[in-house]
């Protein structure tokens, strides 16, 4: 058993009592192929709840700073996370994302590159738009509603799959992609 699916039943066993975690629309991931799960960030506990939550493993991008510390490398790389350099263009990066996807793999992203800290949505970066239109993956908004409070409920809600190739043929920049896969998170939100 790898790293990712030992501390994914973990997290599970831990998470879904505390915060009692309830999923609608996993039905909407699909079970091949490219995946890209878009979600809001309101707290640092999103990534595992979305990795617990989908049917998939996810990879999943984590600030550089993260990956400073040799123990915490190694643990991030050992549940599918990979550094991005924040506030840059970080070719390394997108070309590990855009890889993980080739080869058929589920890609986690956070469009807002940043927690909220009011809870509603904030603008999203361009790269989500970038990696939904240069690849061929699915793309499938995610919506987390809760406040992560012990014993009060915690609701993950995964949309239909988007239709990228519409967004292709209208020859929308990766700006416009992301703000239309915000608008379908903000719906999920609502």
């Amino acid at each position: 058993m790898t790293l990712y699916r030992f501390a994914k039943r973990i997290v599970a066993i831990i998470f879904f009592p505390l915060y009692r975690i309830k999923v609608v629309g996993r039905e909407n991931i699909p079970k091949n192929g490219a995946v890209i799960i878009c979600s809001n960030h309101i707290s640092n506990l999103d990534p595992p709840v979305v990795g617990i939550t989908s049917s998939r493993d996810i990879y999943f991008m984590a600030k550089e700073e993260l990956f400073d510390n040799r123990f915490l490398n190694k643990l991030l790389t050992g549940i599918n996370a990979f550094p991005i350099k924040r506030g840059a263009s970080d070719r390394q990066a997108l070309r590990k994302g855009m890889n993980i996807l080739a080869e058929g793999k589920t890609l986690g992203l956070f469009p807002e590159g940043t927690r909220s800290k009011t809870g509603k949505l904030g603008k999203p970066l361009p790269g989500v738009g970038f990696f939904a239109l240069k690849s061929k993956a699915v793309v499938i908004p995610c919506a987390i509603k809760g406040t992560y409070k012990p014993f009060h409920k915690t609701v993950v809600t995964y949309g239909k799959p988007m239709d990228m190739e519409a967004l292709r043929a209208q020859k929308v920049n990766a700006k416009q992609a992301a703000d239309a896969i915000m608008d379908e998170i903000q719906i999920l939100l609502q």
